[in-house]
């Protein structure tokens, strides 16, 4: 590359001319933020604990804060929002996906780990999954075990307090009475027509007169009503046993899915170790493998220093480019070594040895750019929330039916939105790039397939100080690594850090995508350190975040239009 710098392309610390639209976006932010205490103060004084919740629906929050209020634990708030999220937001989840919670219990000032990620049913064939896309008939293929109710089971008997059943009739409420559809249910309908507005069950629901539902519309689910009354009364057996679990497992049949009733009784969660980092005299605790997200946060941190990112100012090319080269070689390490470590052997020390990223980082450079080889990492769908109680308790809860309405099938008497997890498996063709003839994260019957889910804590002297995560499948790993920097290296508070640009690490094509509004200057000093710059839309993912340290303070992604609540 040459390198001489054109005449017209900024400095590399000099602030960026790209936020045309970030001061609306930031009002908005604030909007969905409380915090009165006095804010960027030193103190040795810890603030005191208070109720609060961050989730990307309106409903689930208050539903989250009702609970918090009636004396429930952030762990009965976070049940009840995952629930009624599957409700609200069935295209993101619901209680046929699965997904991770990591959680920190105050009394004995710990994190745990709940993974529910959905499994492979033990009739799949792998090396079909090496011929994927399957034709819309065969979409059943793609149906994994769903976890989200034994996860949420667990959490409630590790850390709930209030009645279960009285936890699930809030998402059987809010089914029977119904809600109001706001703009990402609406958008996600327009975009899912051509697979849903045929299958009856989804048509009577979302598309009345065959269109999509719009904004404003109240849409009252009374099948999936019933299977809520059925959960708060029976408890996972619900789904596992019983007329619902048959109902599910011809579905899935119907369109060539091996899903069974035996796979569906036999599913266990697992309490894993966090991946724990020591930086900057923080301890963050994020997801372990079959998460590649908690292994991207740790590489990112291991590779620069505060000073180092502070020196080049948040958000500038230089500090973009820097944090997206680290990225790079992080999704490199997910598509070379990273599988279910029930089957494959990851040795992740090795991954984040200090000579290792001592080495890597000695390759970055500002003014060149690594390219990634293609490979196909889709995941759109995807729930986070984050709740706190005044007990000091902390819950970071990612959730998912994976793409938009997952394997795009309903069961027409249970109201239930089958996950499309299996996609998550890589297939041949994506790592031929990287000189490799099979992937370590290949479909295998039982296997959980690697996800980009990042619920994270960060933790100073004993006492919570961040807990993020954030749906929008390959960049969530992203999108938190840069919410934990702008937090922990830039000092920004929940609404700000949520509301400002990010860029992403796209799966093909381009090397760097930034988000609509970025100016051209912007971007042609991007251009300059080698990246090839691409667009994208700027509603495509979501970041929840609490931050403690200062009072207690909540932001909820007005990319999905979310909301947060301090009390």
């Amino acid at each position: 590359m040459d390198s001489s710098r054109p005449a017209a392309a900024p400095t590399p610390e000099a602030p960026s001319r790209w936020r045309s639209w970030a001061g609306a976006l930031g009002l908005v932010a604030a909007l969905l933020w409380a915090a009165p205490e006095a804010r960027g103060q030193s103190t040795d004084t810890v603030p005191a604990p208070r109720r609060a919740a961050a989730t990307e629906s309106v409903q689930a929050t208050d539903a989250a804060m009702a609970v918090l209020r009636a004396g429930g634990t952030a762990a009965d708030g976070a049940i009840a929002a995952a629930l009624v999220a599957g409700v609200t937001a069935p295209s993101s989840s619901g209680i046929g996906g699965g997904g991770f919670v990591l959680a920190w219990d105050a009394e004995k000032r710990a994190p745990f780990i709940i993974d529910f990620r959905e499994t492979a049913p033990a009739g799949i064939d792998g090396d079909a999954f090496d011929r994927r896309p399957f034709p819309p008939e065969e979409r059943g293929r793609l149906v994994g075990v769903p976890g989200e109710v034994h996860g949420l089971f667990e959490l409630h008997r590790r850390a709930g307090k209030l009645r279960w059943a009285d936890l699930v009739g809030r998402a059987e409420r809010q089914a029977r009475l119904g809600f109001v559809v706001g703009p990402h249910l609406a958008n996600s309908l327009r975009y899912s027509s051509s697979a849903l507005a045929g299958q009856p069950a989804f048509a009577a629901l979302y598309y009345p007169g065959g269109t999509p539902a719009p904004v404003g519309t109240r849409i009252v689910n009374t099948r999936l009503a019933q299977t809520l009354a059925r959960l708060a009364a029976e408890g996972p057996a619900a789904l596992s046993t019983g007329p619902i679990a048959a109902e599910l497992v011809e579905v899935t049949r119907q369109h060539g899915g091996a899903l069974t009733a035996a796979d569906l009784a036999g599913y266990k969660t697992i309490e894993r170790t966090p991946l724990h980092t020591r930086w900057e005299g923080y301890d963050i605790y994020t997801m372990p493998l079959p998460s590649a997200g908690g292994l991207m946060l740790s590489q990112l941190l291991r590779l620069f220093s505060a000073d180092e990112l502070r020196r080049l100012g948040h958000g500038t090319p230089a500090y973009q480019h820097l944090i997206a080269e680290g990225m790079r070689g992080a999704i490199a390490d997910r598509m070379r070594h990273l599988g279910d470590p029930d089957f494959v052997d990851v040795d992740v020390e090795a991954l984040l040895d200090p000579r290792r990223m001592a080495e890597r980082r000695r390759k970055i450079a500002l003014d060149r750019t690594h390219t990634l080889p293609r490979f196909g990492l889709e995941e759109h769908g995807t729930h986070h929330l984050v709740t706190s109680d005044r007990n000091g308790n902390v819950v970071a809860l990612t959730t998912t039916v994976n793409r938009g309405f997952g394997a795009k099938l309903m069961g027409e008497q249970s109201g239930v939105v089958l996950n499309d997890e299996l996609n998550d498996f890589t297939a041949l063709e994506d790592v031929e790039p990287f000189g490799m003839t099979a992937s370590p994260n290949r479909a295998r019957p039982g296997a959980r397939p690697v996800s980009s889910m990042t619920p994270t804590l960060v933790v100073q002297r004993g006492q919570p100080v961040l807990a993020l995560g954030g749906s929008g499948g390959p960049t969530i790993a992203t999108n938190v690594t840069q919410l934990t920097l702008a937090a922990l290296v830039f000092g920004q508070e929940p609404a700000e850090a949520v509301a400002a640009p990010r860029i992403y690490i796209p799966t093909r094509g381009k090397t760097l995508l930034v988000e609509e509004g970025t100016s051209a200057e912007h971007i042609a000093d991007l251009e300059w350190r080698g990246e090839i710059v691409g667009t994208m839309p700027f509603k495509t993912t979501a970041v929840q975040m609490l931050r403690f340290d200062r009072g207690t303070q909540a932001g909820a992604d007005p990319r999905k239009h979310g909301a947060a609540k301090v009390e």
